[in-house]
């Protein structure tokens, strides 16, 4: 036998058998992947189905509470708050999504240049989107208050009658929406941006020379490539509408009226201002159920029209 067909059958005996190898992979994949199930399982799976278990219950928290099997869910078909968080939930879904991602898209154009100082330009359009949320709401309060507010000043130095702003139940949701729009746009803006760069120039130059302008260019060159994140940020803004909570609590506190509570903001009221947990975790149910279905129905959508691919 020579050296070589000896060296190899030496190693042909210490090599790991299959299952022994395959048991090692995946001893180590779970080694980096379990912490991280372990945390979604304790504080995602685990609190939902909790919450399921307390939407069929009057638990107030402080006690487990009876069984009142599906009593929750048709109080909500006659609960006016309710009905009112979701027209303002809807509202903000209306004005904010569609505007978030034209302009969105639009800035993004812009500041796709190469021109001195573009890097602090892109900066600022992300500074909202990574402060707090708690920061952004308290200067926004301050910004907008009926008397004491910098608007209402700036209006009355033009001559013009000062607003109720949050403090109207006819404006104050508008208000909110505008404070919602500026603290979330720079992620719009900064996704479609990074698309935009993937886009190969010399697909933009051939649409030139074949005498596309630049309304052609973007209409058909730009926005077909960039299809598929306006898909993702559309997704994203609905579930972060859905979700909306934090500005409420920091600006208007669900008023004046609850002209600006949200779903969000409502089942916190219902779990730990008013102590009716178990309503509180039908209405987010409800939430759960609806933002699946929206999402799952506006991705049908996508995949008909091409969006996605």
């Amino acid at each position: 036998m020579t050296s070589d067909a000896a060296a190899l059958s030496r190693a042909s005996r210490h090599a790991t058998p299959p299952d022994r190898r395959k048991l090692a992979d995946n001893v180590t994949g779970w080694s980096f992947a379990g912490p991280a199930t372990l945390i979604i399982l304790g504080f995602s799976l685990v609190p939902m189905a909790w919450a399921l278990a307390l939407s069929f219950t009057d638990s107030d928290l402080m006690s487990p509470g009876r069984n009142v099997g599906l009593e929750n869910y048709r109080a909500l078909v006659a609960d006016p708050v309710f009905h009112q968080a979701l027209r303002n939930t809807g509202l903000l879904l209306f004005l904010y999504l569609p505007a978030s991602l034209v302009a969105g898209l639009a800035v993004a154009v812009l500041l796709n240049r190469k021109v001195r100082g573009i890097g602090f330009y892109r900066t600022c359009f992300l500074v909202p989107y990574v402060a707090s949320a708690t920061a952004a709401g308290l200067l926004m309060g301050y910004i907008f208050d009926r008397d004491f507010g910098l608007f209402n000043g700036l209006l009355v130095k033009l001559g013009l009658p000062a607003q109720g702003l949050l403090s109207s139940p006819s404006q104050a949701m508008l208000v909110l929406t505008v404070i919602f729009f500026w603290t979330r746009f720079g992620f719009s803006v900064v996704i479609y941006l990074a698309a935009l760069q993937e886009i190969s120039k010399e697909v933009v130059e051939a649409a030139s020379i074949d005498g596309a302008g630049r309304w052609a260019t973007f209409r058909h060159v730009i926005v077909p490539s960039v299809r598929h994140m306006t898909v993702f940020l559309a997704v994203w803004g609905m579930i972060d509408v859905l979700q909306f909570f934090d500005l409420v609590m920091t600006t208007t506190k669900g008023g004046p009226a609850n002209a600006t509570v949200t779903i969000v903001y409502y089942v916190w009221q219902l779990a730990f201002t008013y102590f009716t947990a178990g309503y509180g975790a039908a209405v987010a149910y409800v939430l759960f159920a609806g933002t699946l279905v929206l999402i799952v129905a506006g991705l049908l959508v996508a995949r008909r029209k091409g969006a996605m691919r």
